[in-house]
């Protein structure tokens, strides 16, 4: 058996009063003398957590910026770098969502760069593969405090919308992944059940496809297998009304792993059969603001597994395993299908398209934003093929 395994350098502290026992430990480990947070205004107007923050840091804390909105516009992050660098930061505490999180990263990148956002965000130039330029200058250390489940707290990829383009600004930089990752028991159930359930939806949605992945690294299927676990026990709480701080925090560990997984095995493909499609989840939600992402994954997840054109026995197989199903009848994709669209109902989230408020017009738009998508669309498919897949899927999906 031949694998590879990798790793950086982190730390993760999980329970009740985590922030009050180890924020100051591991600002202190980072040599950090001005640690800055970054948030959006409901953390600081509706919740405890940046007194209790500022409280443990003491003369540590430098302050706080709380203008963070959904999906990390542009200008809020321009914001965020300026008031960090007023503030003489020398540490950033990001806390939120994957917003937040994202959002943390960009600052990070834009106070260590000295080169123009547009010239060092990922690059589609025409009739070529997109690529990412390298970011080598150094990047403060960043402590995520996380109040939902996200693919994001551990990650070192960065989106930010900006309404002057036509696609998301991207980046790519290892130095922005945490030192630190405090999953707090009571800053998770500040977040509220509806906010909490979209995000627990994207966690799990990507779980599915994770599960249907070959894989001889037994590391990675090891964090793979234990993620999906964690995440369908504590999801199918939710359809029964079940949601505590412990199965919340279940998610953000299930997230966690899968993110690990990926860094020790290949990276999934955005669009797998089992997955859900993620340019067109982004496009939705960046597209309309009032679309959660995970409202935009599970409204589409059910149709596009029904679409696929994958006949991998084995990975259909898997999948139906994991959730329970056995061997059925019919065929498995579609029995896998009817299940996800059953919990997804269960648990209080949209499975079509047109439970989204959005105008069926608006489809073509959407396909289109589908195309500048580097983690979806790295040059893999032609812009035509990108469309035509994505324009079939929301079709499908109304």
């Amino acid at each position: 058996m031949s694998f590879r395994a990798s790793g950086h350098s982190w730390r993760l502290h999980c329970g009740s009063n985590v922030l009050e026992g180890h924020l100051m430990e591991v600002v202190a480990r980072a040599g950090a003398r001005r640690a800055f947070v970054v948030c959006s205004p409901s953390i600081n107007r509706r919740t405890d957590i940046v007194r209790r923050i500022e409280k443990a840091l003491g003369p540590v804390f430098a302050g706080v910026f709380d203008q963070i909105e959904k999906d990390c516009p542009y200008p809020n992050v321009c914001a965020a770098r300026d008031a960090a660098r007023e503030a003489n930061a020398d540490l950033l505490v990001a806390v939120g969502g994957g917003s937040v999180l994202v959002a943390t990263r960009a600052v990070a990148i834009f106070l260590g760069e000295d080169r123009n956002p547009f010239e060092i965000m990922t690059q589609y130039p025409a009739d070529k593969p997109a690529y990412s330029p390298r970011l080598a200058a150094p990047k403060l250390p960043i402590v995520n405090i996380p109040t939902t489940p996200t693919s994001a707290m551990n990650r070192a990829g960065t989106g930010l919308k900006n309404a002057d383009l036509d696609h998301r600004m991207e980046f790519f930089d290892p130095k922005t992944r945490p030192q630190a990752i405090l999953l707090d028991y009571e800053v998770l159930m500040t977040t509220p059940s509806s906010s909490h359930r979209s995000t627990a939806t994207t966690v799990f949605a990507g779980l599915v496809g994770a599960i249907a992945a070959p894989e001889s690294n037994p590391l990675v299927e090891g964090d793979r297998l234990q993620a999906f676990r964690l995440a369908l026990r504590a999801y199918s709480g939710l359809a029964q009304n079940r949601d505590d701080a412990a199965s919340r925090a279940d998610l953000c560990i299930a997230a966690f792993l899968q993110n690990r997984a990926e860094d020790d095995g290949a990276r999934l493909a955005a669009s797998s059969s089992f997955g859900g499609d993620y340019a067109v989840s982004t496009a939705l939600h960046v597209q309309f603001p009032h679309v959660g992402q995970g409202e935009s994954i599970s409204a589409i997840h059910a149709t596009k597994i029904r679409l696929s054109q994958n006949d991998d026995a084995d990975a259909a197989q898997a999948v139906a395993d994991a959730l329970g199903l056995g061997r059925g009848a019919g065929p498995v994709k579609l029995a896998i299908a009817d299940e996800l669209e059953r919990l997804y109902r269960c648990v209080g989230m949209p499975v079509r398209l047109g439970e989204l408020d959005i105008p069926r017009s608006a489809i073509p738009l959407i396909a289109g934003l589908t195309v500048k998508n580097f983690n979806a669309n790295a040059g893999v498919r032609s812009d035509g093929e990108r469309i035509a897949a994505a324009q079939q899927l929301l079709e499908a999906a109304y």
